[in-house]
């Protein structure tokens, strides 16, 4: 997909998107904004070892 049908379907997503969900994706934004690829890409596969492990790490916790 080219920049330009990227903002295009954002466009499309955000109008049917709820105004709490608008802000947390607004802050996600102002958060990477400046950030490396590197570093962006860093912060996802953290999240998703995370998400997917959630199970794991909380019987480790206990």
């Amino acid at each position: 997909m080219s920049k330009e049908e990227v903002k295009t379907a954002i466009s499309e997503l955000l109008d049917n998107t709820s105004e709490q969900v608008l802000q947390e994706v607004f802050d996600y934004l102002k958060s990477v904004q400046g950030k490396s690829t590197e570093s962006v890409s860093l912060s996802r596969n953290f999240r998703t070892i995370l998400t997917e492990d959630k199970e794991l790490l909380e019987r480790l916790a206990k």
